[in-house]
């Protein structure tokens, strides 16, 4: 049986951001969200169990996903993150170390199976 997560989702749109938790939840994790960087940062420092932050990169707001996934990573380098994205050329050297890339529209198994690859 997978482990169960917790999951924080950073998604402006909120179609996008509710089908997500529902996938999430669905099978077991815990779903926290937010709709940009600077809610996310707050959720974060508030709970010390989120094992995953799950991001897109294009975001109204102080910082973009990928500004959002290296400061969470410099408070917790061990979480796990994963970006998605729209842009299809996004360059991979943009992206922190050790994070999972989905390109939008990213598929529900692809995505479940990438949280499970990053649970310890």
């Amino acid at each position: 049986m997978p482990q169960n997560a917790v999951v924080l989702i950073v998604e402006d749109e909120p179609l996008i951001r509710f089908t997500t938790l529902d996938a999430l939840e669905e099978v077991g994790h815990i779903v926290l969200e937010a709709a940009n960087a600077d809610e996310a940062m707050v959720l974060f420092r508030n709970r010390s169990d989120v094992d995953i932050v799950f991001t897109d990169v294009d975001m109204a707001g102080s910082m973009d996903g990928i500004q959002l996934a290296r400061r969470i990573r410099a408070i917790r380098p061990s979480i796990g993150i994963i970006i998605t994205s729209g842009v299809v050329n996004l360059d991979p050297m943009l992206l922190p170390a050790n994070t999972v890339f989905l390109p939008k529209p990213y598929q529900r198994d692809r995505l479940l199976s990438s949280i499970h690859e990053l649970l310890p």
